[in-house]
Order: structure tokens, then sequence, then C-alpha cells
């Protein structure tokens, strides 16, 4: 497996209605690179915000062909990550890095 930078590693966070309910159970949703493990995942997020990561769940997302105006157009997918912090800590996404 290729190792990346820790700023290769997380892409953008990923802010739906989904991902800010989640953020009541300390829990949140990044984008993350294709070929990202769990580990490097988890040491990125600790080294990048400064935070205990109890545990990291990855989604791979699957591309889709959809019709714009008439033309198909490939969609591509995206690997995501859902990260539980340690109690009492977060992560404030407004701020940025």
């Amino acid at each position: 497996m290729k190792k990346f930078n820790i700023l290769d590693t997380i892409i953008s966070p990923n802010v739906t209605e989904k991902s800010s309910y989640l953020s009541e159970f300390n829990k949140v949703v990044f984008k993350v690179h294709l070929g990202a493990n769990k580990k490097s995942i988890k040491k990125s997020v600790e080294k990048l915000f400064k935070v205990n990561v109890v545990k990291v769940n990855t989604i791979k997302v699957i591309g889709k062909t959809k019709n714009v105006k008439g033309k198909k157009v490939f969609k591509s997918g995206f690997k995501k990550a859902i990260i539980t912090l340690k109690k009492g800590q977060s992560i404030d996404l407004a701020t940025g890095v």
C-alpha cells in the first residue's frame, strides 16, 4: 500500500444533513483518498486536529452515469470516512485547518 502524506489523505469534510446529525454522537465525516486505509486516516486526523480517534468506518461511494442536457456524464465515486472521537472532544469544521 502506498504511503500518503497527512494532508493528502483527507480531501474535505462532508457536510450534509446526515453528517450534522452524526455530530451529536461525536462523529465527523470526511471525504478521503480512495487508496487510504483506516490506520492512515486515523493518524492524519489525530495529527491535523489534535484529537483522539476511537473508531474509523469507511464507505466507498460508487460512481454513476447521469444524463445532463441529453448527454451521458459519469459522476466519479469517492471514499468517505466516519470518524468517532473520544467523548468530550470535537472538530470545528467552520474554522478550517
